[in-house]
């Protein structure tokens, strides 16, 4: 039996011998790795941060003291000492625990997370609260190199320094976010002096004072302070000490009696401390070492190859990608730009085909479309690839640069809608009620992935602020993808007539269909209408249905507060004409984890909850009409 099984929670890992934790972290991710091959997951992050975490727990008394770990997709094994260890095999399943931290599913889970960059913001909130309250309890900031090149990492750190409140910062240095990290601080980041280096340094320094006849044994203290100085010059602790933190690194992440003695030391100190820990992204399970990118979210995968179980289908993002480099290809104005997402936007194969034309600005979205404003004000078309999620990071910088401006930038936005087992910090439900009320915007969603090229090829064209929404996973199958062609702007399509109709938008238009098909067979003359935009809208179609139907039912996979419903409706109230309107759409909830499947049918967004939908509108319409006699 191994050690872990006899681990519930912190207390039990403090029970065993510092030389007993190696054993612990080799289990741990023995079943980090067993889980996600099955569960599918952030493998590579989490599997760099063992060491870290075991060595956290054993030194700090959690949940007393706080740890909050930035993104959180690294905290698998926080988890797992947190008295999870027996839930884990429900990771990111309907029901089961999370696949980021959260306060609501543990009080280990100091601060919930799930976007990158907001660990340090959150401590520092924390500990001046700790002393505004009296108390004493230790404070902890786990966050990546990656994480650091937001600027929000920065506004947290330079308060930090600046208020001398007693925090930790622990920079899990990998060298990566996502995707190899890129720009200066990275760059800055890698100048580090090895323990080999700085130890021969040391030892030769001090040899050579020794030897220096009566007054040598005094300049050794003197000797020690330029040393460490020195060092501190090379490496990146001079970035840190300017902005008032005690530097202390760069340490072997994975080394865990060094970890455990350095954080036995610095949570003694006072004031600000940064700890630069070295870790490899994927430590443990060569496939992820070697190609830790394509192993940070990865679905079920044969764990003797690191094969997916199931062979990849044709995605949305993949014809994203294809048609951009298409398009490229014509215009030369046509730019790429991502933040730190070259693999998940499906911009890696424009960048190896037009390298120029190709910008990772690093987990940085309000750079990333002020950076596209400026390429577009000097007469390019920039094509801004950005989750849907993320892009609520960049909210101002739409609205004041790209908009205000009316800049022809075109944004991409990827997993719009339900996204699955990430959860409620990505589900991207929420972009068609903060973009549409933007001047100059026009929003679009494809019903296909041949929709998806059309309006792509199109927003290129608009002349004008452009944002296309499309879902994570698989393609529809709309079959064999034909030439480019412009779609005219706000343009709707109808598919089928009817008494009533489902004006149905991206993802929702397909299961209108089908639920149009069903009611067809009670009887029920159900039209659909592809609606295309939202905005603008089609004004001239859905004012021609309104007026000479019995009722429209509007479908979005977006909240139901300022969503496309809410157009429709806010539509007809200018126009003055009265029609009956029902709305399906999401709640006003944050929506759990679980498969894009089961969480639209909870939600009533699939062919049968659209039929049921239906049904209940006509049912209702009957009942008011009897009422009104």
């Amino acid at each position: 039996m191994g050690k872990l099984e006899n681990i519930d929670l912190p207390a039990d890992l403090k029970r065993l011998k510092p030389q007993e934790l190696p054993e612990v972290a080799g289990e741990i991710r023995k079943l980090i790795i067993e889980t996600v091959s099955e569960r599918g997951g952030h493998l590579a992050s989490s599997l760099g941060a063992v060491e870290l975490a075991i060595a956290l727990h054993y030194v700090l008394n959690a949940p007393e003291d706080k740890i909050i770990w930035d993104v959180g997709h690294q905290a698998y094994a926080h988890k797992i000492l947190t008295g999870r260890r027996k839930d884990f095999h429900t990771l990111r399943q309907l029901g089961g625990i999370s696949g980021f931290p959260r306060p609501s599913e543990s009080p280990f889970d100091s601060f919930g997370v799930g976007h990158s960059s907001t660990s340090i913001s959150a401590a520092l909130g924390m500990a001046a609260a700790r002393d505004l309250s009296g108390k004493d309890y230790k404070v902890v900031s786990v966050i990546g190199d990656g994480s650091l090149t937001a600027g929000l990492a920065f506004e947290g750190l330079n308060q930090a320094g600046h208020l001398k409140k007693d925090i930790i910062v622990i920079l899990n240095d990998n060298e990566m976010s996502i995707s190899k990290n890129v720009g200066a601080l990275s760059t800055f980041l890698s100048r580090k002096i090895t323990g080999r280096f700085a130890t021969k340094f040391k030892m030769e320094v001090e040899s050579f004072i020794k030897s220096i006849p009566r007054i040598g044994e005094r300049l050794i203290g003197i000797a020690k302070k330029a040393e460490d100085s020195l060092i501190t010059l090379l490496t990146p602790g001079m970035l840190f000490e300017g902005l008032g933190f005690h530097y202390i690194g760069p340490i072997d992440g994975h080394d865990i009696a060094s970890l455990v003695a350095t954080l036995s030391d610095v949570s003694e100190l006072k004031g600000a401390v940064l700890v630069h820990v070295l870790t490899k992204k994927g430590k443990g399970y060569l496939p992820a070492e070697e190609d830790p990118a394509s192993f940070h979210g990865v679905g079920p995968f044969v764990i003797e190859s690191g094969r997916p179980k199931k062979e990849p289908k044709p995605s949305y993002t993949n014809v994203f990608s294809s048609t951009l480099m298409e398009i490229a290809e014509r215009d030369k104005r046509v730019v790429a730009i991502t933040a730190a997402m070259p693999e998940g936007t499906g911009l890696s194969k424009f960048a190896e085909k037009f390298p120029e034309r190709f910008f990772d600005v690093g987990i940085a979205e309000q750079h990333a479309l002020t950076f596209a404003a400026g390429l577009a004000k000097e007469g390019f078309i920039p094509v801004t690839a950005i989750y849907s999620t993320f892009l609520q990071r960049a909210y101002d910088e739409v609205f004041h640069d790209v908009c205000l401006q009316n800049l022809p930038v075109v944004i991409a936005m990827d997993r719009a809608g339900i996204v699955g087992a990430d959860g409620a910090t990505h589900h991207g439900l929420f972009d068609i009620s903060f973009l549409r009320h933007l001047p100059n915007m026009a929003l679009a969603a494809p019903k296909d992935e041949e929709e998806l090229r059309h309006l792509l090829f199109s927003a290129i064209n608009y002349k004008r602020p452009v944002a296309i929404r499309y879902p994570r996973g698989v393609c529809l199958g709309a079959g064999t993808l034909g030439p480019l062609r412009e779609i005219p702007l706000g343009k709707a399509e109808v598919l089928k007539g009817g008494e009533v109709y489902i004006l149905a938008l991206g993802t929702m238009v397909n299961p209108a269909l089908e639920a149009s098909l069903r009611l067809e067979k009670a009887g029920i003359k159900a039209g659909v209408v592809n609606c295309r935009f939202v905005k603008p809208l089609d004004e001239e179609c859905i004012l021609k249905i309104a007026s000479s139907s019995s009722g429209i039912i509007t479908a979005e996979e977006n909240a139901l507060q300022g969503g496309f419903g809410s157009a429709v409706m806010e539509l007809l109230e200018e126009r003055s004409v009265k029609c009956p309107v029902r709305r399906i759409g999401v709640p006003d909830e944050f929506i759990e984890h679980g498969t894009q499947e089961e969480l639209r049918a909870q939600l009533g967004l699939d062919a049968t909850g659209i039929e049921k939908a239906v049904r209940l509108f006509i049912s209702d319409s009957k009942k008011a009409l009897k009422m009104a006699f």
